[in-house]
């Protein structure tokens, strides 16, 4: 499913078609908070949502995505329709840790069932706003430091690597940040250079061709996520380098594609295709009457390569 920005306005307009008489008693309406629908990852999650939908039968999603990585203003509205139209759960995956806390304890102060996931809100934000709430998903450093290890275990010690980072405000980019600068510890590895691409494939495109040209001895890339793992290979590709390695991190179609053609060293799966349904299943729990969640609810992660 290939979704343009003009498809995912239109997800973004189901949002405000939801009334109060869409939901009955028995059978809750779940809104679905999600990142960029132009990222191939959150395509994925929201064709596994939908059909996750579709195979309960018990419930009614609406699902409400980004235009692009960095349209924070969109999930705020989101959240705010939601609490507007009365749904019984919003299961957000927060593109800013920080800033979605607010919005989100507005409405569980309206009685929605809120349910965190792929992405953690901001640990100290959401004590100084006094919120207890848990996060279900991956261990995002830990994901990044097995493609930081399979690239460790390639370049050796004194490897020249760079790092590609996600949005500077959401939690996984600080942590997946973190799990490569602990490969690149362990394996003696000399980070030469750290930018920010936002997740977006054309920017990291960008960014990393003036890494490349202020680092032409550049070994390896570690990028926090497929798209901009994408962007990388293209950058590569337009200049005739095949000496360098990229890990990415998501698993994504396109990127199990370049593992398979050598261009991508590893990605991490972190099965996002499940994610959504996963914390859809707890929300739905706990709005029928089940204990709040508690903790960190770990999804699984693996290492891909070409073996």
């Amino acid at each position: 499913m290939k979704l343009t920005t003009l498809a995912a306005t239109a997800v973004l307009a189901l949002a405000t078609s939801l009334t109060p008489a869409f939901a009955d008693a028995n059978r809750p309406v779940v809104g679905l908070v999600m990142k960029s629908l132009a990222n191939e990852f959150f395509q994925n999650m929201l064709k596994g949502a939908e059909e996750h939908a579709k195979k309960r039968g018990d419930y009614d999603l609406v699902a409400v995505g980004m235009k692009n990585e960095t349209d924070f203003e969109s999930q705020i509205n989101a959240v705010d329709n939601f609490i507007t139209q009365g749904v019984d759960a919003i299961v957000v995956a927060p593109a800013d840790s920080k800033a979605m806390v607010a919005p989100l304890k507005k409405a569980m102060d309206a009685g929605i069932v809120v349910v965190n996931f792929d992405v953690a809100l901001d640990a100290d934000a959401k004590k100084a706003a006094g919120v207890d709430l848990a996060f279900v998903g991956p261990d995002n450093r830990g994901g990044a430091k097995l493609a930081g290890d399979a690239l460790g275990k390639v370049l050796g010690k004194g490897g020249k690597v760079v790092i590609i980072e996600g949005n500077p405000g959401a939690d996984n980019a600080a942590q997946r940040k973190a799990g490569f600068e602990d490969s690149i510890a362990e394996y003696g590895l000399e980070l030469v250079d750290s930018r920010t691409a936002h997740w977006e494939t054309e920017e990291a495109n960008t960014v990393f061709s003036n890494m490349l040209t202020a680092h032409p001895d550049i070994q390896g890339v570690m990028a926090a996520n497929d798209s901009m793992a994408i962007g990388v290979v293209k950058a590569l590709e337009s200049a005739g380098r095949t000496d360098i390695q990229v890990v990415g991190f998501d698993n994504i179609p396109a990127a199990q594609e370049l593992v398979t053609q050598g261009k991508l060293l590893a990605t991490v799966d972190q099965y996002g295709a499940q994610m959504a349904a996963n914390a859809i299943d707890l929300a739905i729990g706990v709005v029928k009457g089940g204990p709040p969640l508690e903790g960190w609810v770990k999804t699984p992660i693996d290492l891909v390569t070409k073996k």
